[in-house]
């Protein structure tokens, strides 16, 4: 998912990205015609290949963002489509048939933030702390080529420190293992060093000393889109391709996902107990005085699946204060698995509970 306001070059990054021309029937908006505009969720399907690995990503574009008056809901529209990824992932994993199930959850998003300002603004910050806990959030400085090497890492300094000061979790690339090779170290610390990435992108050909190169044309010179001495992009590429990419889906499957589950499985117990509830008050309602022996069995039944359910509660709780302090700490591989075990010892401890019941009663 790309988002950001108008203007940042969301969609040219993009196209530079994967060497594609996804937008090129977009109709640019007039002032006026934005004054009113709500987000919407544009879904762009491509197949790329990358060291002979055939790859088929989905790009969810956000058209709208940011550009009326008032945006005070304009975070709405993200939310909802990341969790009704979740939701429909959710219902399928809990289907009869679930050998091929379809991925559609979003396992990144780039967050453009424009080169102008000094850091983070006011709605950037609500738009993240609504987010991060949702999805793997990348920030990203857009149109880096506006500003000198000073400005750059001022403005990446000052975005960090908001971040932390406002708690806000961005994703955060894993320790790498003992064994790795020295070269694949230094890449994974130049990575590191990166965040914000200050990204340049363009998809016009220029011949620069005898080569061509994607660049863009200043009149004091080039700007080259993959020379790592003008922008982050050959970087940020790698991380989204070749690196990291795994490691993106696992973060999204081992907790957001997970933390969805469990407030899912939180709502499906509690209106079980609700519906337990209002059987057991109906049958004794029904029932009356000459029944009540007859009914003392299904009553004490009912007492003791509630109390169940109470037991599988309180597991939720647990395993939702365990997930905040993972992301806390930030989200290492070995915190990753320790959470994706209590998912699948959750699922389990449900499974085995909801056919108990369905037996016993």
């Amino acid at each position: 998912m790309v988002l950001g306001e108008s203007g940042l070059g969301k969609s040219t990054l993009i196209n530079s990205l994967f060497l594609g021309d996804l937008y090129k029937d977009r109709r640019i908006l007039d002032a006026a015609e934005r004054i009113e505009k709500t987000t919407t969720i544009e879904k762009k399907t491509m197949d790329i290949e990358e060291r002979g690995v055939r790859l088929r990503l989905t790009i969810v574009d956000t058209p709208g963002f940011g550009d009326a008056v008032n945006c005070e809901d304009t975070w709405k529209a993200c939310s909802a489509y990341i969790d009704e990824q979740f939701r429909q992932y959710f219902t399928d994993e809990s289907g009869l048939n679930r050998k091929n199930i379809q991925d559609n959850r979003v396992h990144c998003c780039l967050y453009f933030i424009p080169p102008y300002g000094h850091g983070l603004r006011q709605i950037d910050l609500e738009v993240l702390k609504r987010l991060h806990r949702k999805v793997n959030v990348v920030p990203v400085i857009a149109k880096a080529d506006t500003l000198t090497t000073y400005e750059v890492k001022k403005l990446k300094e000052r975005i960090l420190t908001d971040i932390e000061e406002h708690e806000i979790q961005i994703y955060q690339f894993p320790d790498c293992d003992s064994d790795e090779d020295e070269e694949f170290k230094q890449q994974d610390k130049e990575l590191k060093a990166c965040i914000p990435f200050a990204v340049v992108g363009s998809s016009t050909v220029l011949e620069v000393a005898g080569k061509k190169v994607r660049g863009r044309q200043y009149p004091w010179g080039v700007v080259e889109v993959e020379n790592p001495k003008h922008s982050d992009f050959v970087k940020l590429r790698t991380m989204l391709i070749s690196t990291h990419m795994q490691d993106l889906k696992d973060v999204t499957q081992d907790v957001h996902y997970e933390n969805f589950r469990a407030q899912c499985i939180s709502q499906i117990s509690q209106q079980a107990i609700r519906e337990r509830r209002y059987l057991r008050i109906k049958l004794k309602r029904d029932s009356g005085p000459h029944f009540e022996n007859s009914i003392s069995d299904t009553d004490r039944l009912l007492l003791q699946k509630d109390e169940e359910i109470r037991r599988m509660q309180d597991m939720l709780a647990q395993m939702q204060e365990k997930l905040k302090a993972t992301g806390q700490v930030g989200p290492g591989i070995g915190l990753r698995g320790r959470v994706g075990s209590l998912g699948n010892d959750l699922d389990a401890t449900d499974v085995e509970k909801k056919r108990n019941s369905i037996i016993d009663v």
